[in-house]
């Protein structure tokens, strides 16, 4: 009898073992709904990307004026269109040719575009302007790889920048993913467990240009495996040679 009870506590132990020691839907899983142990985020409006000091500006500038045209393009072509790049200065102004320097920090990428439409139109009245940025990239880092992409279009989301990265590994820390951004002129740390489904149109949620992600290695991840198949087989493994162990020390 008391055998049996050993064996049957042995099993349970095990049991809780194994379980405890590999990953599963409510540590791992995103978009959860029925997890009430993970945050609730509030939805927020997405305000779109304002430009900063250092911002590399790619800049268009339509015109049927083909002399005005060749005078700025720099070379006898026939082309209508020029395109440029242009770096935002300390004081937050951008220099384009033939206009004096253009306050563009803090405005968004349509509202700098018409200002500096509304320059060109006082010299050329049919000048139409197109403003990009250059600089449009993300950085990845920690334990999901590292790299910096680029931001391919509007409003990207968190988990379209991890997919582009690699996705995220099964023993990345999701209750502490961090984002890196810089907010008046400041860098700040934003944090957040990727985990809810409440994620989704949070502050969290979309990706601007120069942010930096970092997902850090969860703590026991080492002694945890990636299911429970894995886990069974070592201990099984372990076990049969401790028996092994036992019967010719015995």
């Amino acid at each position: 009898m008391m055998n049996r009870a050993k064996y049957k506590i042995c099993m349970v132990v095990c049991v809780l073992f194994v379980m405890q020691s590999c990953y599963n839907y409510r540590n791992t899983g995103l978009l959860q709904t029925n997890n009430k142990s993970l945050p609730e985020y509030e939805k927020v409006k997405y305000e779109p990307y304002r430009l900063r000091i250092n911002d590399e500006l790619i800049y268009r500038l339509i015109t049927t004026d083909e002399t005005l045209a060749k005078v700025i393009a720099g070379n006898s072509s026939s082309s209508l269109t020029y395109v440029n790049s242009y770096r935002v200065n300390e004081d937050g102004t951008v220099d384009l040719p033939f206009l004096d320097s253009i306050p563009v920090q803090g405005l968004t990428l349509e509202e700098a575009e018409m200002v500096v439409q509304n320059g060109y139109q006082e010299l050329i009245p049919d000048a139409e302007v197109k403003l990009a940025l250059a600089n449009k990239t993300f950085t990845v880092i920690g334990d999901i790889g590292s790299g910096t992409y680029p931001i391919y279009k509007e409003k990207m989301t968190i988990f379209q920048a991890l997919a582009m990265s690699g996705d995220l590994a099964q023993s990345g820390d999701r209750k502490h993913v961090r984002i890196i951004r810089e907010v008046d002129k400041k860098p700040v740390v934003l944090e957040f467990d990727i985990r809810p489904n409440s994620i989704i149109e949070s502050e969290y949620y979309y990706i601007y240009p120069n942010d930096v992600i970092y997902v850090q290695r969860s703590q026991g991840s080492f002694y945890k495996m990636n299911t429970y198949s894995a886990f069974i087989g070592l201990i099984t493994s372990s076990l049969s040679l401790l028996i092994t162990v036992l019967y010719y020390v015995k």
